[in-house]
């Protein structure tokens, strides 16, 4: 019962991102270019939801569906590392028009070529969880 809650959630933020123009590439390409402020009002109120709901999370001690209490651990601040993964995904984004979220909503979408970019991410992933161990911390 739970996976298919989970699959409706996915199913209605796939639907949302799409409707939003958030999987558009021509929005993207219109925000690497500052020439729109849909894009960053899109992503500034997502973060601001984000932020206000892991506060939440934080504050009032809430429990997963198994219930057990949820645990958000701060996270190792490190600026090379911040840098390069952010660089390294802005390049990828840009490169290919979409970022993790929009792709598998392209892909919903009937827009196939996404396939090579999701083959990508994958290939990417991979290497980097071969790599994590070498990698500076």
């Amino acid at each position: 019962m739970k996976s298919l809650i989970y699959l409706i959630v996915g199913i209605f933020f796939g639907i949302v991102m799409f409707k939003s123009e958030a999987a558009s590439w021509f929005r993207i390409y219109e925000m690497f270019n500052f020439q729109s402020f849909h894009m960053y009002g899109l992503m500034g109120s997502a973060l601001a939801v984000g932020v206000i709901v892991v506060q939440s999370i934080k504050r009032k001690k809430m429990k997963d569906t198994s219930g057990n209490e949820i645990k958000i651990q701060d996270k190792n601040k490190s600026i090379p590392r911040y840098l390069i993964g952010g660089i390294l995904f802005g390049l990828g984004w840009a490169l290919a028009g979409a970022c993790p979220g929009p792709m598998f909503v392209l892909l919903g979408a009937g827009y196939l070529p996404i396939l090579v970019v999701i083959l990508g991410a994958v290939i990417g992933t991979w290497l980097y969880g071969m790599l994590r161990g070498k990698l500076p911390h």
